[in-house]
C-alpha cells in the first residue's frame, strides 16, 4: 500500500494545512520515529502470474486450449496493482480479477501486470505506452499511495492519472480506476498522525476519481468503500508488513471491482452495479485535518481557529 516515506510527508502536510506550532511538529515527529520503529520496510517482490486464465478459474496457460481469442486484460499502478503482500500467485488481486472476468464473459482472459512497486502517476504514462502496443480491451489501474509519500501534488497527480485514462480511452479501452487507499487504516501510525495522512489521502482520492471520469473511465473509490472494513478487522485484511493487503484485503477489494470491469466493456451480467458513494459515513465521521491541527497547536500552547 505504501513505505515508510508515507510518515514523513505526513509532517509536511499537517504544516500545509495549519501551520503547526513547534512543539506540535515535535510530536508528530516523534510520532513518525515510533511508527517506522514498529511498522519496519516492507521485503519481498510481487508474485507473477501472468498469462491466459480461463473461465473454470485454472490458469495461467499460454494459450486457450479451445483456440478462443482471449480478452486482453492489462493491470497498472503501483504495488498494490502488482498485489505485494500475498502469500501465493493465485491471491493477486489481478488473477483474481481475471479469472472472474473470465466466468462472466465465458471466455479466456489474458492477464499482463504491468504495475511496478513504488510507481506514482508520474510513471503511468511509461506504463500505458508499453499497454498500448498491443490494445488491451480492458485495463484496471490502481495509483495513489506512493504519490501521498512523494509529496506530489493532489492537483497535478490527478491530471496525469486523467492523461493516463483518456490516453487508453482514445484507444478503446475499457479502464477502471480504484483510487487511493485511505492511509489512515494503517493502525502502527498513531493519532493525530493518522489523521492527517488520511485527510490526505482521501483528497487525493476525491481528484482522482473526478479526473477519472472526465476521462470517460470508472472510478471506484476504495478508501470510501474499503476503510469501515479494513478498520474494524486489520489482522485479516493486512499483510505481515502491516502496510499492504493480505490476500482477504486484495479479495475485498476485487469484489468491488469485478462488476465495474465487466460493466466498462459492456459485460456485467449480474445484479445492477451501484454509482460508488461520493463519500463513505465512515470518512464523512472523520476530522478535517485542520481540526486535527488546531487541536494539537491548542494542547501545545499555540491557539488558532479552525
Amino acid at each position: 500500500m505504501v513505505g515508510t516515506r508515507m510518515l514523513r510527508l505526513a509532517l509536511v502536510a499537517a504544516g500545509a494545512v495549519g501551520g503547526v506550532s513547534g512543539a506540535a511538529y515535535g510530536l508528530l515527529n516523534g510520532q513518525s520515529w515510533y511508527a517506522r520503529r514498529a511498522i519496519g520496510e516492507p521485503t519481498g517482490v510481487p508474485f507473477r502470474a501472468d498469462g491466459v486464465h480461463l473461465p473454470d478459474g485454472t490458469g495461467p496457460v499460454a494459450a486457450s486450449p479451445t483456440g478462443e481469442a482471449p480478452v486482453l486484460f492489462a493491470v497498472l499502478g503501483d504495488s498494490s496493482a502488482a498485489g505485494l503482500g500475498v502469500d501465493a500467485p493465485n491471491e493477486l488481486p489481478g488473477v483474481r480479477i481475471a479469472r472472474g472476468v473470465a466466468a462472466e464473459l465465458e471466455n479466456p482472459v489474458e492477464l499482463t501486470t504491468y504495475a511496478i512497486v513504488g510507481s506514482t502517476s508520474r510513471d503511468l504514462a511509461a506504463q500505458v505506452e508499453a499497454a498500448l502496443v498491443v490494445p488491451p480491451r480492458l485495463a484496471l489501474i490502481i495509483i495513489g499511495a506512493n504519490d501521498v509519500t512523494a509529496r506530489q501534488s493532489v492537483a497535478d497527480c490527478a491530471a496525469l492519472l486523467g492523461d493516463a485514462v483518456g490516453e487508453l480511452r482514445d484507444a478503446g479501452v475499457g479502464v477502471v480506476v480504484g483510487t487511493c487507499p485511505d492511509l489512515g487504516a494503517i493502525r502502527p501510525i498513531p493519532q493525530p498522525l493518522r489523521s492527517v495522512a488520511s485527510s490526505w489521502s482521501l483528497a487525493l482520492g476525491r481528484a482522482q476519481r473526478r479526473a477519472v471520469e472526465e476521462a470517460g473511465g470508472y472510478a471506484v473509490p476504495l478508501a470510501d468503500l474499503l476503510s469501515p472494513e479494513f478498520l474494524t478487522h486489520p489482522q485479516e485484511l493486512f499483510s505481515p508488513d502491516r502496510f499492504h493487503p493480505s490476500a482477504a484485503g486484495y479479495e475485498a477489494a476485487a469484489g468491488l471491482l469485478l462488476p465495474a470491469l465487466c460493466s466498462a466493456i459492456g459485460e456485467w451480467h449480474g445484479p445492477p452495479v451501484p454509482q460508488p458513494p461520493v463519500r463513505s459515513s465512515a470518512a464523512e465521521a472523520r476530522r478535517p485535518t485542520s481540526r486535527v491541527v488546531a487541536r494539537l497547536n491548542q494542547r501545545f500552547g499555540r491557539h488558532r481557529s479552525s
